[in-house]
């Protein structure tokens, strides 16, 4: 065997169905393995390396193994690590194999030489210069039970070509996989005798008890448990923006979502009132306390954590208790200890409170979730995707870059399909992401509808996977909101006074052309009635990939949900009338 067909029989061993990446110089053998190899493991060929890996991103996300991407040497490299970087911060699994120039051109200035093995560590969980061919097995199951373990995070391994086309006697390497690593979570941890127990007593002496669920929950698909716990001890449970889909929006106990960027007041309220919250799967970092500036009481003495990390336990507030485990471990560990006549009605008071709250909400958002007014604006777009989300009865995934579609998506969407998920990359917050990852989310399950949001910024950075798409007649809905510029930095100028930006102006794209010249079927919405019959057809709309351009009003020309933004303005971001605040 040539290391080459070592690394693709491991791959293949690990369950690996599907590797995104670019072809180049120096993975030719590894490209010739994948051919010999053809119909055990399925290759996607992206257009941009950091679209592959935004597609294993989404893989990653959307099932329990890491996602894969390969690229080659020099500029392949360097543009696969914005992608990387947010799997790993974000927690997502994902293996990165960069093909490199062979071993003997080390140091000799041959072309594309790069220490890869050194880029790539600052935003890695491992990475690695494998320099024998002997050692491929080994280090593959490290890269697995790395990425796949404790925290997930991302993985790099710099392979040299050369590597791959060494001659290896079968007979002095070990191909054996180890079965735990396949999937996320590797060895799940139980907590430490006691702290559960320690949880439980908390509960009970507090009045106005409150969970907060994070990305960890989603990442360990502890929603049901989350769910079960909530009702049987009768607390209300209030989400991050990456643990938004935790429970069904419209359950009584699910409140809301916290934080800065599309914030529900009432649930900020809830954790403004709380005497005792425990977060699950929370890094409790600076979106969610809007800077360690919220709740205005602090945190100290009255929250307890759940993480299967134990470098974040009270590393911004003093826990009263501190539970290291994998949250759908820890939390059965609760549900069992919990009696099944647990009397949680002396929280009835707390939970009709938040719910009143949330009903006031609700109601005073109605007029701006039904303004017909042109431009569109973003919350009526939501109403409209909802409707047609919800109509379609059909599980989604749903993938969402930053700016225009966050804070509007995160405060109006509503999810009740617990098949249905709702992802945003929100570690550094990169655009470009949600188009090519609609074809990492399809990879990752086919039955489930795969919807990318993305503002006009992110569609000039990844128009070029719409080939992709049509190629590979994936059935996704991209939805992109056009209004010509980058809002959320233009918006952010306009709050500190300069109302005449500066550099954040570009030709709004015709989308609709741009679409259809790529071969998807596209339409274009001016009004709600538009977009409310584009969404119909998009549903509909099966045999392959389609796309509404949508000219909808900016974040730059209204002050979006964003609870620093807000305070900023002198307006209160509590207030449940949800009213339209101006920059100026």
């Amino acid at each position: 065997m040539n290391g080459a067909d070592i690394l693709v029989e491991m791959l293949i061993g690990y369950g690996v169905d599907t590797i995104f990446g670019v072809p180049g110089d120096t993975n030719v053998p590894l490209y010739e393995a994948l051919q010999a190899h053809e119909g055990r493991i399925t290759h996607i060929m992206a257009r941009d390396e950091r679209s592959a890996g935004f597609m294993a991103d989404a893989y990653g996300r959307f099932t329990d193994k890491p996602g894969i991407i390969e690229c080659p040497s020099g500029a392949g490299a360097m543009y696969s690590l914005p992608p990387i970087a947010e799997s790993n911060a974000s927690s997502v699994p994902v293996i990165l194999l960069t093909i490199d120039i062979p071993l003997p051109g080390e140091g000799r200035g041959v072309l594309t030489e790069l220490d890869c093995a050194k880029l790539f560590e600052p935003v890695t969980k491992m990475s690695v210069q494998i320099k024998s061919p002997e050692k491929l097995p080994e280090i593959v199951r490290r890269a697995f039970r790395t990425a796949c373990s404790g925290k997930p995070g991302a993985v790099h391994l710099q392979i040299p070509e050369d590597m791959l086309t060494a001659k290896v006697d079968s007979d002095r390497v070990s191909l054996h996989i180890e079965e735990d690593c396949k999937t996320f979570p590797a060895f799940p941890t139980r907590p430490a005798p006691g702290l559960v127990e320690k949880l439980l007593e908390t509960v009970k002496q507090a009045e106005k008890p409150l969970i907060v669920s994070g990305g960890g929950v989603i990442r360990a698909c502890a929603g049901d448990e989350i769910l079960a716990l909530a009702v049987r001890l009768n607390v209300p449970v209030c989400t991050t923006m990456t643990g938004q889909g935790t429970m069904p929006d419209d359950h009584r106990l699910s409140i809301g979502v916290i934080g800065d960027n599309g914030f529900h007041p009432h649930a900020n309220r809830a954790m403004e009132e709380s005497d005792f919250v425990l977060f699950v799967g929370s890094k409790m970092g600076s979106v969610v306390t809007i800077g360690w500036t919220f709740p205005k009481v602090t945190l100290n003495k009255r929250v307890a954590q759940i993480d299967i990390n134990p470098e974040v336990m009270a590393n911004n507030y003093e826990n009263v208790v501190s539970v290291t485990g994998d949250a759908k471990l820890v939390l059965r560990e609760f549900l069992k200890i919990v009696p099944e006549g647990f009397d949680g009605s002396k929280y009835h008071p707390w939970v009709n409170h938040l719910n009143s709250l949330r009903a006031s909400f609700w109601q005073g958002a109605e007029s701006l979730l039904s303004n017909d007014s042109k431009p569109l604006r973003p919350e009526r777009a939501v109403r409209c995707f909802n409707q047609a989300l919800e109509k379609s009865g059909k599980p989604a995934l749903i993938y969402s870059d930053a700016g225009t579609p966050t804070p509007y998506m995160t405060r109006f969407l509503k999810i009740n399909d617990p098949r249905t998920r709702f992802a945003i990359p929100r570690a550094f917050g990169g655009l470009g992401s949600a188009l090519p990852a609609t074809v990492g989310a399809w990879r990752a399950d086919p039955s489930r509808r795969p919807i990318g949001l993305f503002g006009d910024g992110s569609f000039g950075m990844a128009v070029g996977e719409m080939e992709t798409l049509v190629r590979l007649n994936i059935p996704a809905i991209l939805i992109l909101f056009n209004n010509g510029h980058y809002g959320w930095i233009k918006g952010l100028h306009r709050l500190k006074g300069h109302n005449q930006c500066f550099s954040v102006d570009f030709m709004p794209p015709k989308g609709q052309a741009i679409a259809e010249a790529f071969g998807l079927t596209a339409w274009t919405a001016k009004s709600p009635e538009d977009l409310d019959a584009a969404l119909a057809k998009a549903f509909a709309h099966e045999n392959g990939p389609c796309l509404i351009d949508v000219h909808i009003e900016s974040i730059a020309d209204r002050v979006p949900p964003v609870y620093s933004w807000l305070n900023k303005r002198g307006e209160d971001p509590l207030d449940l009338a949800s009213k339209e605040v101006a920059y100026m």
